[in-house]
């Protein structure tokens, strides 16, 4: 028998680029923001506190540095670009690897900017999150656009894929 859901759904907000901070932010201070800003609808485990626990960790973007997925930090702080980039990463490592993941980036910013690229994959993933838990059609995206279709199969892989989590 399934749970009930642990999301709640009016809750699911990522920060779009205008929301970013706009100063470069030291290592604690973009994980707080990050693993607060995604807890609402990525779930770990129950004990928030334990390290095991968060979406992103010092380690994680250590890694992520070290397998030229991320830029590395410029005098120990981390621009806005880089904060972006790691909304994407948390999200999309639910379903894709980390080759995968450093794909799907470029691809997106070949045909547009890290700002609108972002902004895009926020509402986008917002809309499927909502879509799956109400059961509704998630938008309709033009196939005739390649990269804006594989947009929508990526985060409704995500997207299942935290619907499941909730409901075992």
């Amino acid at each position: 028998m399934a749970k009930k859901q642990t999301i709640s759904l009016e809750k699911i907000h990522i920060p779009r680029w205008e929301g970013l901070p706009n100063v470069d932010l030291y290592m604690d201070q973009i994980l707080t923001f990050i693993n607060s800003s995604l807890s609402e609808c990525i779930k770990y485990g129950d004990d928030e506190e334990d390290e095991k626990n968060q979406i992103l960790t010092k380690t994680m973007i250590n890694n992520y540095v070290k397998n030229n997925i991320l830029e590395a930090p410029v005098k120990k702080k981390y621009s806005k670009t880089q904060c972006a980039k790691l909304f994407v990463i948390c999200i999309l490592k639910q379903v894709f690897s980390m080759n995968e993941i450093s794909s799907l980036i470029n691809i997106a910013l070949e045909s547009t900017d890290i700002s609108h690229a972002y902004n895009s994959f926020c509402s986008l993933f917002e809309e499927a999150v909502i879509s799956i838990f109400e059961k509704k059609e998630f938008s309709k995206v033009d196939s005739s656009n390649e990269n804006r279709y594989l947009l929508k199969a990526v985060l409704l892989s995500c997207s299942y894929k935290i619907y499941v989590q909730n409901l075992i």
